[in-house]
């Protein structure tokens, strides 16, 4: 059964836009988080140490998945709430504190919801492009979403 899941989730994963990879971290790390909050509730350390070490590296990669050539304020500002958060972790880790793993569960759960609104007005605007382009080859146009999205897209080599 296990390997079963992980082929569907390698082939859900380079099957997946960048985007959408952006999107599956951030599920990810909301999803380690909740559990390194359960974790601490639980007095289950084993549980809330893999929770929230795996939410922390799922940080490391959104940090180093930035790209600041394409967008470097909004990368910037990202970089320094991701950093901000993986912080948290380790206090709340230290403390054994759930509610500060919380207070991170409520920020990357804003970011994923931002994250599916940028989603959705990228998607509007290539919609837009292809109405307003058929007919004529022309080169594509970048949009104002795109643009923001390019900077924080993700890639996966393999």
């Amino acid at each position: 059964m296990n390997d079963q899941a992980n082929a569907y989730l390698r082939q859900r994963v380079f099957s997946a836009t960048p985007e959408e990879l952006r999107l599956m971290l951030l599920e990810g790390a909301l999803r380690f988080a909740r559990q390194g909050a359960d974790g601490l509730r639980e007095r289950n350390f084993e549980k809330s140490y893999q929770g929230i070490h795996q939410c922390q590296d799922i940080l490391m990669e959104l940090i180093n998945a930035l790209r600041p050539e394409v967008a470097p304020d909004l990368c910037r500002r990202l970089a320094a709430l991701y950093t901000y958060m993986y912080r948290r972790l380790m206090e709340a880790s230290s403390q054994r504190d759930a509610d500060i793993v919380d207070e991170v569960i409520k920020l990357l759960d804003y970011e994923r919801e931002t994250w599916v609104m940028a989603m959705e007005k990228l998607r509007q605007e290539r919609a837009g492009e292809k109405a307003a382009g058929s007919g004529q080859r022309q080169a594509p146009q970048r949009g104002p979403a795109e643009d923001r999205v390019a900077g924080l897209s993700i890639s996966v080599q393999g």
